[in-house]
């Protein structure tokens, strides 16, 4: 038995986003941001529900799952491979764009809801050590929740060593679930009495997948390798020409110079690869504007 990778877009999409099966998505909104009793979440209605995809529109969609509660509070959830220094910034993007599009222009403000962003990172971007943060905006002095719309939860998965006997919690399990269930052979006996977490199972199990689905998630993991192995070698190239750099005309300066052209040949190879403006700018930290100069 093959289960798919929850961390690629495809399969988390599929997982997650399965307006039949919203169970799954309920159990883990309410471990995540630990509703109970009457802040328990019953129902939802998935506001972009999983289709599949085609394979052109992937290169500039980001595929993330919007939920509706019963209490009209929004929830985004993400998952994130690749390392995106802008994450968190793009989290305030898609969080502030959700709660202005709840209303038109000149209706009642009350109407507005509050919207929860999950981000499930395959990388670390926060100082904290711990794997899941919270983020609310608090008063700087008697820390009170006074404006309490917006909320922020991230986890970073490379900090999550825990092994799944020591997952304790439904959240604990999901995690685990995320970041290892397609290294299972068949559904651990932890998991088995765990409705949400069988049928997670049942829709992660590869066979029952068309062949137009396993396309496009074997796709996506190409795309996300290529990427990731361009960086690399970007970044090798450039280093090793910096440090030739540096014996001919001094190390302190040409450290400074070999830091250029490191960012130089990585955008380069990045612009001969056809990846977008935005996409080489993120990577290499140079302007839009260079990155035109450069091509």
């Amino acid at each position: 038995m093959k289960f798919a990778n929850p961390t690629n877009d495809i399969a988390f999409k599929k997982i997650f986003g399965d307006e039949n099966k919203t169970e799954v998505l309920i159990s883990f909104l309410n471990s995540i941001l630990d509703f109970k009793g009457n802040k328990e979440i019953k129902s939802v209605t998935i506001a972009n529900p999983y289709q599949v995809p085609k394979i052109k529109e992937l290169k500039n969609t980001i595929l993330d799952i919007k939920a509706i509660n019963q209490n009209d509070e929004h929830f985004i959830v993400e998952m994130q491979v690749e390392k995106d220094k802008e994450f968190a910034k793009r989290s305030l993007y898609y969080t502030s764009k959700s709660y202005v599009e709840q209303i038109d222009k000149g209706v009642n403000y009350k109407e507005l809801q509050k919207v929860y962003f999950i981000g499930i990172l395959d990388f670390e971007i926060l100082e904290t050590k711990d794997y899941i943060s919270r983020h609310l905006i608090l008063d700087e002095k008697t820390l009170k929740q006074d404006i309490a719309d917006f909320e922020f939860t991230f986890i970073e998965l490379k900090k999550f060593k825990l092994k799944l006997s020591e997952c304790d919690t439904i959240a604990k399990k999901w995690i685990y679930f995320i970041q290892n269930a397609s290294s299972f052979d068949m559904i651990p006996q932890e998991y088995e009495n765990i409705e949400a977490f069988k049928k997670a199972f049942e829709i992660a199990k590869q066979y029952n997948w068309s062949k137009k689905e396993m396309e496009v998630y074997d796709w996506h993991f190409k795309q996300t390798w290529k990427r990731l192995s361009m960086i690399e070698t970007a970044k090798e190239d450039g280093m090793k020409e910096g440090l030739e750099k540096g014996r001919e005309e001094g190390l302190e300066q040409g450290l400074e110079e070999g830091k250029l052209k490191e960012k130089i040949k990585i955008a380069k190879n990045l612009l001969n690869a056809n990846m977008d403006m935005e996409f080489i700018s993120q990577t290499t930290g140079l302007t839009v504007a260079e990155i035109k100069s450069i091509r």
